[in-house]
């Protein structure tokens, strides 16, 4: 008689049967040894790599000064990454968390205390996190149907429909809330168009314009912000992911022209502005410069270009290293074909590949992954 084993962790992901154990680059080691060219990098998280130097020599400085206080007190990197991203944004307050979720959640709240209105705008197909009020404005229905009711007052509209979106804002509207490029939804712009639509109906309503960026940020677009390609400004912003390399980070940026609806005990977060996390987050912040993103621009252009000329490629979606490339066949398939021949990579929905490798990935990097993808998808 054979016992199944069960693992000590709830089951909540469909992991692969391999084990990592250390990163270097764009490349990771399993622990029998093999290497793996890495375009998923914690699904945009490792923007700058795995164990770049700037973020790694920042985190190993302030392990070795401290740790944790508490938001009862300041901290110089929390104050310092503050900083920083207002100048990025062009002047803005943070509010510091954990995850992306938690930033949603955050920039709900804020939204709903600073109109003291009840309703969401969000759109169908987007994706903003798993904690109730991030999933109540999930446009995914299979999400969010085990775990309803959820947090009511959402309404959905179509990506890049604004007359839809016109129908939905209105006197009770809170926030409006994007992603510029829609990412769990299969990698889909949102066009300049509607994006400027909705800035004019939230002036014109009294609501706020939020973006989630937790993926598009960070220079994965090619623009520190994906906003500044569409030239359309938000009243506030989540960020995550890539914000810290790694390190568990996550901010609710809020212009300074919507700044001010929260005051003490209104919310908060034991770990927000963690030392450790900040300090990585101000070297990458440093890291992230005027050549970086250029280049980050010019390798996502060409990469577009040469999976479009891929056997089985229907269509390449997405900018800068934040690509989609549907496929003629299930996604789960080439990933797991992908996976055999030790290349990561991720999908989102069922025919969509998820290309979002590190920033600084090397030419040759991307010309040994396009010839493996060539071999799978033949």
């Amino acid at each position: 008689m054979t016992t199944a084993v069960v693992s000590p962790l709830l089951d909540t992901y469909a992991r692969a049967d391999v084990t990592f154990v250390e990163g270097n680059g764009s490349w990771l080691l399993d622990a029998n040894g093999e290497r793996y060219l890495d375009l998923v990098a914690g699904i945009a998280v490792v923007g700058l790599g795995h164990r770049h130097p700037a973020p790694l020599a920042a985190a190993h400085a302030q392990l070795d000064k401290l740790w944790h206080t508490s938001n009862l007190w300041w901290t110089e990197p929390m104050a310092t990454l503050a900083d920083k991203l207002s100048e990025r944004f062009g002047g803005a307050q943070a509010f510091f968390c954990n995850s992306g979720a938690e930033a949603v959640e955050a920039a709900i709240k804020y939204a709903r205390k600073s109109t003291r209105r009840p309703e969401i705008v969000a759109l169908d197909n987007s994706f903003h996190g798993r904690t109730a009020g991030a999933l109540a404005a999930t446009g995914q229905p299979a999400k969010r149907a085990a775990f309803e009711p959820l947090l009511p007052g959402v309404r959905f509209v179509r990506p890049n429909d604004r007359a839809s979106l016109a129908d939905a804002v209105g006197a009770e509207t809170a926030c409006i809330l994007v992603e510029p490029i829609q990412g769990e939804g299969g990698i889909r712009p949102l066009r300049s168009e509607f994006l400027e639509r909705a800035r004019e109906l939230a002036d014109i309503h009294g609501a706020l314009l939020v973006f989630d960026e937790v993926q598009t940020g960070m220079g994965r677009t090619g623009t520190f912000f994906a906003w500044e390609q569409a030239d359309v400004r938000p009243d506030a912003l989540t960020l995550a992911k890539g914000l810290a390399n790694g390190l568990p980070i996550g901010a609710l940026l809020v212009a300074e022209g919507a700044a001010g609806a929260f005051v003490p005990g209104d919310h908060g977060s034991t770990f927000g502005g963690n030392p450790v996390a900040a300090a990585a987050a101000c070297a990458v912040l440093e890291t992230i410069d005027d050549e970086l993103l250029a280049d980050v621009a010019r390798k996502g252009a060409w990469l577009a270009a040469a999976l479009e000329r891929l056997p089985g490629v229907v269509e390449v979606r997405g900018t800068g290293l934040l690509l989609g490339v549907e496929i003629d066949r299930a996604a789960s398939s080439a990933v797991a074909a992908c996976l055999e021949r030790r290349l990561l990579v991720g999908s989102a929905g069922e025919r969509t590949l998820r290309l979002t490798p590190p920033l600084t990935i090397a030419d040759a990097e991307l010309d040994h992954a396009l010839r493996i993808l060539e071999e799978v998808l033949q």
